[in-house]
């Protein structure tokens, strides 16, 4: 299994955000207000995968690998993994919606006040996204084995 490719969350993450865009220009008006803490959900699972991924390094580290107590299961490290990958899709896609409605809200500020109420809560769900997408490619980065060779570059 490769490793996570920025660019492949870089392209999600701009797709999200041209698609949110399109949306949110045609049906602004009839969308709720934005609470401040809208996309604050992600902040607990970033926090999770860093606790995990200070745990499996510190194992990796340690070269407790295997099936006994105190030791880190290879399936673990691959659940793990799987988490870590999943994590990163969908905090690029999470990013990508919250930055579409931010570009959409940053021109309206000066003259739609429910933009301006919108823009912080925005801010705090854009932040969450980024927040998860660094979380999960920290837990990816950690779980490899230490003796395992670096990736070849894509071509």
């Amino acid at each position: 299994m490769s490793t996570t490719r920025i660019r492949d969350l870089l392209g999600l993450a701009a797709f999200a955000a041209i698609a949110t865009w399109l949306l949110v220009r045609a049906f602004y008006g009839s969308l709720p207000p934005i609470p401040l803490f809208a996309g604050a959900s992600l902040y607990p699972v970033a926090a999770i995968e860093v606790g995990v991924a200070f745990m499996i390094r510190s194992r990796v580290r340690g070269h407790q690998l295997g099936q006994g107590p105190r030791q880190l299961h290879p399936i673990t490290a691959a659940r793990a993994v799987a988490l870590a990958k999943a994590s990163a899709l969908v905090g690029a896609a999470t990013s990508g919606v919250w930055l579409g409605l931010l570009l959409y809200l940053l021109p309206q500020r000066s003259t739609v006040q429910a933009a301006s109420d919108d823009t912080a809560g925005t801010v705090v769900g854009l932040v969450a996204g980024v927040a998860l997408v660094a979380a999960a490619l920290w837990l990816e980065h950690c779980c490899k084995a230490p003796d395992e060779p670096p990736d070849e570059p894509a071509v």
